[in-house]
């Protein structure tokens, strides 16, 4: 496969380096995304399964996010069918919850009126005599339980889908190729690459750094060196239970520091997650800690106090978040676009970004890299091209709807 030259390098073949990909080879670009590991080593299969709106970020009035998201959700139902879903979420409500009933009517409320008040964007309470069938959940003290729908996916899935659709628009997929570093030479970028145990170079009008976790290690090999973002890795452990939860999925709130957590079917298992614990150290060696396995098994003992708790399987993905104080959990979840160059962009790097919004922070990584790019035909629109089918999955997974 040559790899002399190419108009776009993506580096990272996550979520968000795959969207990048698939978004310029539509455009018409000559595209090339290099892996180091394999498609969706990282987060990106290491997520909570969710194409959601996120209906805790209106807490921390992050409204923009919530419609963008909510856009989103609806565009990849009808490109995705395969790999996402809606479930139905339940949010139970007790008398010492922190979150009463009329603070969550007027969430789902306005999370509805964000959504357009379409049918699947809207809410309601589950009848009292319905709450025997809800997987157990703990009854004493609960006041009330509300009902909606997301989306969810086999995360892995998703990437790999669009990794293919990528591919299938004319992006070259390079995988076990390490980027050692690159300078800037007078109308692109010379680009060393580790391939097969030989280093070759490639030649690249722009460049997008999309290495998640890993993108200012990535930064470091480059001259002169793009601007960097101070960002903050932050830990999110998930376990895997026997058991299925038959009803869908639950919003819960954990006693201890009252974050939401969720508890949901995932493949006729139980999926409980996520925590938030700062992470420091090599984002390739990220596992969950012995008291988040702890917390997230002392919440589903609280609200599901028969179900299983025999540990299948644990892991940890690392979020990308804007450097700051304050608790990760109320921190800004909008992605951040650095560029060496706002105006003629030549380096870009892409801190962050949900699983859900892919596609929307693959459309502005285009339209910056456009003012530095030639005019071309456009192939595809990838708001309606349809994802390929992923082989590794089953046509009808189990995500519990």
């Amino acid at each position: 496969m040559p790899l002399d030259s190419t108009t776009a390098l993506v580096i990272g073949a996550g979520i968000q380096g795959a969207g990048t990909a698939q978004a310029l080879a539509a455009a018409g670009y000559d595209v090339l995304l290099v892996e180091r590991e394999s498609i969706a080593a990282g987060t990106s299969s290491r997520s909570s399964k969710l194409i959601h709106g996120g209906l805790r970020y209106l807490e921390s009035m992050q409204f923009s996010l919530v419609r963008e998201s909510l856009r989103e959700r609806k565009t990849l139902l009808s490109i995705a069918p395969h790999l996402v879903r809606l479930v139905r979420f339940h949010i139970p409500v007790y008398k010492h919850t922190s979150r009463g009933r009329l603070k969550i009517r007027t969430g789902l409320s306005l999370y509805a009126l964000l959504g357009g008040l379409h049918a699947d964007a809207r809410y309601d309470c589950v009848d009292r005599d319905q709450w025997d069938s809800l997987d157990g959940l703990q009854l004493d003290g609960l006041r009330a339980v509300y009902r909606y729908q997301d989306g969810q996916t086999d995360d892995a899935a998703l990437c790999r889908a669009v990794t293919a659709s990528a591919a299938e628009l004319g992006a070259r997929v390079a995988v076990g190729a390490e980027v050692l570093g690159g300078e800037r030479r007078s109308d692109h970028w010379l680009v060393r690459l580790r391939l097969n145990d030989e280093v070759r170079e490639v030649q690249a009008r722009v460049v997008v750094n999309a290495a998640g976790p890993w993108a200012n290690a990535v930064l470091s090999g480059f001259q002169p060196a793009p601007p960097r973002r101070p960002v903050e890795l932050v830990g999110g452990a998930h376990i895997e239970v026997e058991g299925p939860m038959e009803a869908g999925i639950y919003y819960t709130e954990a006693t201890e520091d009252r974050r939401a957590v969720f508890v949901m079917p995932w493949k006729n298992h139980t999926l409980v997650g996520t925590t938030e614990t700062p992470y420091s150290g090599d984002p390739g060696q990220v596992e969950p800690r012995l008291e988040e396995v702890d917390y997230l098994l002392d919440i589903l003992r609280h609200y599901f106090p028969d179900h299983p708790t025999k540990v299948l399987d644990a892991w940890a993905g690392l979020r990308v978040l804007p450097g700051g104080d304050g608790k990760a959990f109320n921190r800004s979840r909008e992605v951040i676009l650095s560029p060496d160059d706002p105006q003629r962009p030549t380096f870009l790097s892409v801190y962050g970004g949900k699983l859900t919004g892919y596609r929307a922070t693959a459309e502005r990584v285009l339209n910056l890299l456009r003012k530095n790019l030639p005019k071309t035909q456009q192939q595809a629109d990838t708001r309606t091209l349809r994802l390929p089918a992923d082989p590794q999955v089953e046509a009808d997974f189990d995500c519990g709807s």
